[in-house]
């Protein structure tokens, strides 16, 4: 049966989460992971699921992709299909052409962080490699020390600080009470933490949100950021630590995140939080 794609119904979205964590494998390359779901479901279970499209063959669910607005989709496809030919064409198809049901035409960015058929054929259709991103991981084996900040796990006394935070870490950014409780209502949230971090003077000065793929599979740090007025000061470095904890308290083998090439001083605190850098991998543009 031929590979077909779909924009999923919104009770449709645990399974694809549940397939999104089970495909989290250690030592595999960086893709989209469940979190990455978790997090866009502050808008809610409607608008989770018009953002994603899925292909099945034969009913089985082989490839996943996340809109994450309105010209990047970020992807992820079953180990066991990753030299997938069939799949790999349809795929970058369905991505390529305005009527394929994923990207308008025009401008648009594709996130395929490995090597093999589904770059390989996008590119063929004209992709070319652009913004290089750095997968860090940072192995749980071994107890994580102590951050240097006063860590609190979010609940709904610390909404309030968990906000600020966000929102003076990233600007323009529409994070609110409300999306944080539609996030945290989210199935995906059952396997998720918030942190704030505080300073000497009671400050929420950072946070971040981590997210388990289950016992025994690589974690997921999304997003990490520090307030706007405390930077420069060691936060990030020691809210890194503290999300890596949370995780290996949950189970993780390794807590990961993808750092933006061009993002230098992001780079050198996740380094000096323990997370190893792995070889860049530029995610695929298309001009307009």
């Amino acid at each position: 049966m031929s590979t077909r794609s779909h924009t999923p119904r919104p009770d449709a979205l645990p399974e694809i989460m549940r397939a999104l964590a089970h495909w989290r494998r250690e030592g595999d390359p960086m893709q989209l992971h469940a979190g990455d779901v978790g997090y866009v479901w502050q808008s809610g279970p409607e608008r989770t699921a018009a953002a994603l499209r899925t292909w099945r063959r034969d009913g089985l669910l082989l490839g996943v992709g996340l809109l994450d607005g309105p010209d990047l989709v970020r992807m992820a496809v079953a180990p066991e299909a990753r030299e997938d030919e069939e799949l790999a064409r349809q795929m970058a198809d369905d991505v390529t052409r305005p009527d394929g049901g994923v990207l308008p035409e025009g401008e648009a960015s594709a996130e395929v962080l490995w090597e093999g058929p589904l770059r390989e054929a996008l590119q063929a259709r004209g992709w070319k490699p652009d913004e290089p991103w750095i997968p860090m991981a940072r192995d749980l084996a071994a107890p994580v020390a102590a951050s240097g900040l006063r860590v609190e796990t979010v609940g709904p006394a610390l909404v309030d600080d968990r906000v600020a935070v966000h929102r003076a870490a990233f600007a323009g950014s529409k994070f609110s009470a409300e999306r944080w409780r539609a996030m945290a209502d989210g199935p995906a949230y059952a396997d998720a933490r918030c942190l704030v971090g505080y300073d000497e003077q009671g400050a929420a000065v950072a946070a971040a949100t981590v997210w388990s793929a289950g016992p025994g599979r690589p974690g997921l740090i999304e997003p990490l950021g520090v307030h706007g007025d405390h930077q420069g000061r060691g936060h990030g470095r020691a809210i890194a630590v503290a999300a890596a904890a949370a995780l290996r308290e949950m189970g993780a083998s390794s807590a990961t995140v993808c750092a933006e090439g061009a993002n230098a001083a992001a780079v050198a605190a996740y380094r000096s939080a323990g997370f190893e850098p792995g070889a860049e991998v530029p995610d695929l543009h298309r001009a307009g």
